[in-house]
């Protein structure tokens, strides 16, 4: 199938690593520009040399949760590609903690960098977006319907960001821009390496959380790279307002 997407531009965040890395390598592969974000600017420049440089892609250096760096972003497209067709969000991980923990303090950081900087990028990659249509995909996790045990930030901040992007899927339909969200479950990237919190047996802990997946793994960076790839493209033209699990089954809710 032919995605649509030579030549269209997108801004990636958490680009440098893990799923957003994965997602930028796939847009590239297929035709499309990217602006690049993360924190790491050694890493995000290694990434967009990787990707074909500038030709194909650019690193602008920063933390979404920071003002002003949506601005910089959607700039940095327009500047050296002439358009924006969209961006594919990651929303960065919580503290981990209990709603019974975790102080004002942690509520108020969390909410600046998971859920209002998220937010402000997508508003305002959907206002530039091309007028031939543009995509937005939050990159989420399956909190957006579920609990999990020791994840209260998770659990507080993304429903509630997964609605506000239903919400302004609705809002930004009229111009056709279309807003998603994507829910990995256990994706086998960076993050799914490192030990556990708990006593440091990272093996153990993934045959137990591998148990849990009907399809009986982890799944591969490109296994959600794909879904949220064609989210992004023109192939999904008719798809907004759209939560998509990418977990093997883990989740239980519909």
């Amino acid at each position: 199938m032919d995605l649509g997407l030579s030549d269209r531009v997108y801004v990636v965040t958490g680009a440098s690593r893990g799923l957003g890395r994965a997602c930028a390598e796939l847009l590239a592969a297929e035709g499309a520009r990217l602006v690049l974000c993360d924190r790491d600017e050694e890493e995000l420049k290694a990434t967009a040399a990787s990707l074909g440089g500038s030709e194909r892609a650019i690193a602008v250096p920063g933390d979404i949760g920071e003002p002003g760096i949506e601005t910089c972003l959607v700039a940095a497209a327009v500047a050296r590609y002439g358009r924006l067709d969209g961006g594919l969000i990651s929303v960065g991980e919580s503290q981990s903690g209990t709603v019974m923990d975790l102080d004002d303090g942690a509520w108020r950081m969390a909410f600046e960098e998971t859920f209002l900087g998220p937010l402000r990028l997508a508003r305002t990659v959907g206002k530039l977006s091309s007028r031939e249509g543009g995509s937005v995909v939050l990159v989420l996790s399956t909190t957006v319907r579920e609990t999990v045990a020791g994840q209260a930030l998770s659990d507080g901040m993304r429903p509630g960001l997964a609605m506000a992007a239903k919400t302004l899927a609705n809002e930004l339909g009229e111009r056709n821009v279309r807003v998603n969200g994507i829910m990995p479950g256990r994706v086998d990237a960076d993050r799914s390496r490192t030990p556990d919190a708990a006593g440091g047996r990272p093996e153990e802990t993934r045959r137990q959380q591998e148990s849990r997946v009907p399809l009986g793994r982890y799944g591969e960076s490109l296994e959600f790279a794909r879904p949220a790839v064609f989210l992004l493209s023109p192939a999904a033209s008719f798809v907004t307002g759209t939560m998509l699990a990418v977990d093997g089954g883990l989740s239980h809710a519909l």
